[in-house]
């Protein structure tokens, strides 16, 4: 295609979208001009278009580095969509499909080219890529490169040999999830040292987190549904039989549902992930197998049926809602049960140092479903993120617990971090606040420290529940690079001094279910419910009739925004966003008259 003069330009004509989301454009311009970049953003961010813009205005064929081959499909159907010249290199092509492919790339045909890490650093492709123009390296989900993720890929590491191959060549590596130290890992292995860094947050404002006490959870399961009618979701279960389970329940309960998972044929879950992209189906009842290849804007909610082993997985599996910006549910049954088996799995690891990183990673998972805070505070505070005020659209914030004032607590505890010399973990500060009588308390002499037993009126949980509370609040921070030993932060010292005071929640059993909010606006505006529906349908008898999944001709947000503003000509039509120049050519025409004979109605 032909490249349009500047990146606000292809943003507009190509993409349909008027201006670029927060730090767009500098991640964009910085690849243009030749610079390497390490972008975290969160998922539904537009982490795409900072590759895919820079790829039509430099020379040559951008090659994208992918995990999973259902994602490469989805991205370049939603390219060749746009008019983008795309593709993809991987084993789900036969022997013909892959020699076309790579005509198109020795012919100069095409502007982005998708593999997977393992096709792309064999010899040979390498070669071929050493004869050829490339106009940059995009590392999708980065994180993977990383031993501190919790997603850690081998086959990723010997991505860094990419520098050395293409010293010349810009790289960026993208991901939607990643705490500090996996940052710095995924820097080092990938050799981005002087790449700049955008960071552009974790906060996902348009989804709803909330957390109920695990109790008959298929009861509490069909509860949250009948909120959810006809609307995409997933649900998460940690077993195959698990998941199977209650696919088949949710079926006989009249839910259009089915199972994914791992242990099915390869035919069976290609299908149920059509079936799901097509929306098909509603639900899909999965292990973590299923999605990190999805790219549907459009799934309205995600259920944990059972406890995520981290936070990372916990925030990329809920990030799967509400990509279109539109609003989402994120539903954890928390059940203490779940925490025993994961701890179990984990043990049965032969790694001592990966067993240390992910029972350390499963205790901030329990603290964030045991959080008694803002739940968006204590998911960003994970991710190295201070939020300074509550969110209001969580569990905690909707229905606040019992607060009381915990000043003087806080101030026992911060200063019993300190005395033992931000050292030790919380099991070791808990048990010199109580003044435990244990061996290893008196061989360090911490049974002399001024701190020592100056809790002893309360329970060992209790002080467990404060401390978390304080690194979720920011007051502490759990070091996992050195056994999560716990230090103080600034914040801790006016709060030690006494400068300020501090009110916490009270420990609460029970979470009450939230209602769902009514259909939220688009932007500024209110939308038509029922022309909404009318162009639903005609998007997914399109999308039929092309064979690709409905939101590649338009997401939601897009179809939500036209029925609200109601397009009555092409020059309307093309000011919605998602609507660029090819896209009014294939359907304008169709939806103009969709809109135009529902007003005459």
């Amino acid at each position: 295609m032909s490249n349009p003069s500047n990146p606000g330009q292809t943003l507009q004509e190509v993409f349909g979208y008027s201006e670029f989301r927060p730090q767009q454009q500098e991640i964009v311009d910085a690849l243009i001009s030749g610079q390497d970049a390490f972008v975290l953003m969160p998922t539904g961010g537009g982490k795409s278009l900072c590759f895919q813009i820079p790829a039509l205005h430099r020379d040559g064929v951008a090659i994208v580095v992918s995990p999973l081959i259902s994602l490469m499909k989805d991205q370049v159907d939603a390219l060749v969509a746009n008019g983008v010249r795309a593709a993809f290199y991987n084993s789900s092509l036969k022997a013909e499909e892959s020699r076309q492919v790579l005509a198109k790339l020795h012919a100069g045909e095409l502007d982005l080219l998708y593999v997977a890490p393992e096709r792309l650093l064999k010899d040979s492709f390498l070669d071929r890529l050493e004869s050829l123009p490339i106009a940059l390296f995009a590392i999708d989900e980065a994180h993977c490169v990383s031993q501190w993720g919790h997603d850690f890929r081998p086959e990723y590491v010997q991505l860094g040999q990419l520098r050395t191959h293409f010293p010349d060549v810009p790289m960026v590596g993208l991901t939607a999830t990643a705490d500090p130290q996996t940052r710095q890992d995924v820097l080092q292995r990938l050799g981005l040292q002087q790449a700049q860094c955008f960071i552009s947050g974790f906060d996902r404002p348009n989804i709803r987190y909330t957390v109920v006490e695990k109790k008959k959870p298929f009861d509490q399961l069909t509860r949250f549904l009948a909120d959810h009618q006809h609307e995409a979701g997933i649900v998460y279960a940690l077993s195959r039989k698990r998941v199977e389970e209650v696919a088949d329940r949710l079926a006989a309960a009249g839910h259009r549902a089915r199972a994914y998972h791992a242990g099915l044929g390869d035919k069976e879950r290609k299908h149920v992930q059509e079936m799901f992209l097509r929306d098909d189906i509603d639900i899909v009842v999965a292990t973590v197998a299923f999605g990190m290849g999805i790219d549907k804007p459009n799934v309205r909610f995600v259920v944990h049926y059972d406890l995520p082993k981290n936070i990372e997985s916990y925030y990329q599996e809920t990030g799967r809602s509400g990509r279109d910006s539109l609003p989402a549910e994120a539903l954890l049954l928390f059940g203490y049960g779940d925490i025993a088996i994961s701890r179990g799995l984990i043990e049965k690891g032969n790694n001592p140092e990966q067993k240390r990183i992910e029972l350390h990673k499963l205790q901030a998972m329990v603290g964030f479903g045991e959080a008694l805070t803002c739940r968006r505070r204590v998911l960003l505070g994970y991710f190295g993120e201070r939020r300074e005020e509550d969110c209001g659209n969580c569990d905690v914030c909707l229905n606040p617990p019992e607060s009381y004032d915990a000043t003087v607590d806080a101030q026992k505890a911060l200063s019993c971090v300190f005395r033992v010399g931000q050292r030790f973990g919380v099991g070791h500060v808990v048990d010199v606040l109580r003044g435990a009588q244990t061996q290893r308390i008196f061989d360090l002499k911490h049974d002399k420290l001024s701190t020592y037993g100056i809790g002893a009126e309360k329970v060992a949980d209790a002080w467990s529940s404060l401390i978390r509370q304080l690194i979720h609040r920011g007051y502490l921070v759990q070091d996992v690079a050195s056994y999560s030993v716990l230090k103080l932060t600034s914040a801790a010292r006016p709060l030690l001094r006494g400068e300020e005071s501090l009110v916490l929640a009270k420990p609460r059993i029970r979470v009450k279910t939230l209602q769902k909010k009514g259909r939220a606006q688009v932007g500024d505006f209110d939308y038509d419910d029922d022309l909404f529906d009318v162009l639903r349908i005609r998007r997914k008898r399109l999308a039929d009739e092309a064979g690709v999944p409905p939101y590649v001709i338009f997401g939601d947000a897009t179809l939500a925004e036209m029925a609200a503003k109601m397009p009555t000509d092409e020059e309307s039509f093309l000011s919605i966003n998602g609507v660029g120049k090819h896209k009014l050519q294939r359907f304008g025409s169709e939806f103009i008259d969709e809109i135009i004979g529902y007003m005459c109605r």
